[in-house]
């Protein structure tokens, strides 16, 4: 008697529920019913873009949609696709074009900046917040690495003409002078402003790959073949980490610019 009303008890809930519409049955419908709970079919989940208005900006202007890709884990870089859109490129590039000088390398006995035969490139620093669309383009920045944007340097647009160029160098400091009154950089978020028919890349000689493997091999200038190289494109973003998991710098991370004729926006990340 106990079993039989344990049954009785439990088609009464079952009853209940479907009367509730808590649970549905499975069935020949498109699931445009309510949703129901444990036997009804799933739902394909819906993909989402944020519009101009989501984003903050007055006209973002269209651009593809955003992905991430995974090049390496040593050092441990990743490319996010479609990052800045057509007309976000364009306006930071005519917002710096009338300001460029000379790029420079920091002095690691001072802290401040001198001249390199090793840099050999144009640029400019923007000031943190300047905008609308820098502030724009700084939360996306925080969002997309997780990273505060208290953390980050102010953005620099950097211009190489044909036969500049940048030689493999690291972005973390290895005196204690800028460590000590900054923080160690701990990684760099490169965001290509301009597509480039050759040459250009942003070279890792020190990656353990072999770029022969790379599907887009033949298109890489000479000097590009050897390690991890990254070919610009307009709107995306290379991501690197000059720092290990465990806090230690990474050596994989050396990486310079192939020269010609391209435009790249730059945000160094630092410790606090």
């Amino acid at each position: 008697m106990a079993v039989v009303a344990a049954l009785l008890l439990a088609c009464a809930a079952l009853l209940l529920l479907l009367a509730l519409g808590a649970l549905s049955l499975p069935g020949a419908s498109d699931g445009a019913g309510p949703r129901g709970a444990g036997l009804a079919r799933p739902r394909p989940r819906a993909r989402f873009r944020r519009s101009a208005t989501d984003s903050g900006l007055e006209v973002r202007g269209e651009k593809g949609e955003p992905w991430t890709e995974v090049l390496s884990w040593e050092p441990r870089a990743f490319v996010y696709h479609n990052f800045l859109s057509k007309e976000e490129c364009d306006y930071l590039i005519s917002l710096a074009k009338p300001h460029m000088k000379k790029s420079t390398v920091v002095d690691s006995a001072t802290g401040g900046s001198k001249d390199s035969r090793v840099r050999t490139s144009s640029g400019m620093f923007l000031r943190r917040g300047q905008d609308k669309i820098i502030r724009t383009i700084e939360k996306r920045i925080a969002d997309y690495t997780f990273i505060p944007v208290e953390h980050g340097e102010g953005l620099q647009v950097l211009h190489y003409e044909v036969g500049q160029k940048y030689k493999p160098h690291f972005d973390y400091f290895h005196d204690d002078y800028n460590t000590k009154n900054g923080g160690q950089r701990i990684a760099t978020l490169l965001m290509y402003l301009s597509d480039v028919e050759d040459g250009g890349e942003t070279v890792f000689p020190s990656a353990p790959v072999n770029s022969s493997l790379s599907p887009f091999y033949n298109e890489l200038s000479e000097c590009a073949k050897n390690g991890l190289s990254v070919k610009p494109k307009m709107g995306d973003a290379l991501l690197f980490w000059s720092m290990k998991p465990d806090g230690s710098l990474d050596p994989t991370s050396l990486h310079g610019e192939i020269s010609n004729l391209h435009d790249i926006l730059t945000w160094h990340i630092f410790q606090q």
